[in-house]
């Protein structure tokens, strides 16, 4: 029945009516969940937490902490990896945010720690003066972000607490969630990731992070070399995706609509990148689920290197003319109407 309803709604217009009766949808018994208990709580009680910030801490000696394996000591403070950041994670900002979807914002936001750093070297990067720039923001410990988090539940009221650009300190995020449940923390946990994330921090994490946010970017490994300066990133993706998957499933919700627990993947549409968005979302459809909650984002406009240009190792001087301009209507269109027919239904509207 739900399968039906869901096919019958999927081709109603836009109106709220029938954007209503869309919604409903997402909070049928299969994707609701009510007096949800935080995994990292349940960790914590059982005794796991501890054990999983000394793992991951270990990363950091030869770090392994993402794909770029970069094998430096990050434990001494003097020394960085290729993102940048050594022992301590950099902290851009940390605010209630209302920019998140929807499912995550609510009605009292989403507590966001926005980190400084990052694996990737996106051109078109819109936050390249703190992803590629580590000489603004405060180095902290994971106690000191324990401190932040503990403010956006207690004084921000905040739905969750959403740490944005964690990859390349995964260890740093395990240590802060421990010292924070540990006094008192009671919020979901959301992981809003580029995906370019290793499996293996992604497995010590598991039983602390409620809601992975992963943004699949690019499928072809030409295009991430070229705009990423990543050409494993897509199979890099896949495997994390489909870890994040296995530990959280599809996207569940309280009785109020706000996401607790689960998978929402993200894909910011490109310009002359549709293709890849196609095969993206033929990927999540046949290889993680149908019921995957989507966000088609159509924010993109260019930034950064593109339309200024650098000059590249090979290929010499290039100003990425291929994406310097927005999305096109007629792209973003093209590529919800196919995401629709390969069976996705739940979208971030």
């Amino acid at each position: 029945m739900l399968r039906q309803a869901k096919s019958i709604f999927s081709f109603l217009p836009s109106n709220p009516i029938n954007d209503f009766l869309k919604r409903s949808l997402y909070l049928a018994p299969p994707f609701l969940v009510d007096d949800y208990t935080p995994v990292a709580i349940t960790s914590y009680r059982l005794g796991f937490a501890k054990r999983k910030v000394e793992a991951a801490v270990n990363e950091l000696k030869e770090c392994t902490a993402c794909p770029r394996a970069c094998k430096v000591n990050r434990l001494d403070d003097d020394k960085s990896g290729v993102c940048g950041i050594g022992r301590k994670a950099l902290i851009s900002c940390a605010v209630p945010h209302f920019g998140e979807e929807s499912v995550l914002q609510g009605s009292r936001g989403s507590g966001t720690i926005f980190f400084g750093g990052c694996n990737m070297k996106c051109v078109f990067c819109q936050n390249w003066d703190v992803s590629q720039r580590v000489e603004s923001g405060y180095p902290m410990t994971g106690p000191e972000i324990a401190d932040w988090m503990l403010r956006l539940q207690d004084d921000g009221q905040c739905h969750n607490i959403n740490f944005v650009t964690p990859e390349h300190v995964a260890p740093q995020v395990a240590e802060a969630i421990f010292s924070a449940v540990e006094r008192g923390l009671n919020l979901p946990i959301v992981y809003n990731t580029s995906s370019y994330d290793s499996v293996s921090s992604l497995k010590i994490l598991e039983g602390l992070i409620d809601i992975y946010l992963p943004d699949f970017k690019f499928w072809n490994g030409e295009t991430a070399a070229r705009l990423a300066k990543a050409r494993d990133y897509p199979e890099n993706a896949r495997l994390a995706i489909k870890e994040m998957y296995r530990q959280v499933g599809d996207l569940r919700f309280n009785p109020d609509g706000v996401a607790q627990n689960g998978l929402l993947v993200r894909h910011l549409v490109m310009p002359s990148l549709v293709e890849e968005g196609k095969a993206i979302m033929k990927w999540i459809s046949d290889e993680i689920s149908k019921d995957t909650y989507v966000h088609l984002m159509e924010q993109y406009r260019p930034d950064h290197l593109v339309g200024k240009g650098e000059v590249r190792s090979r290929g010499g001087f290039t100003k990425y003319d291929e994406i310097n301009r927005p999305a096109s209507k007629e792209e973003i269109t093209v590529l919800r109407a196919y995401a629709g027919e390969v069976g996705l239904w739940r979208f971030e509207e």
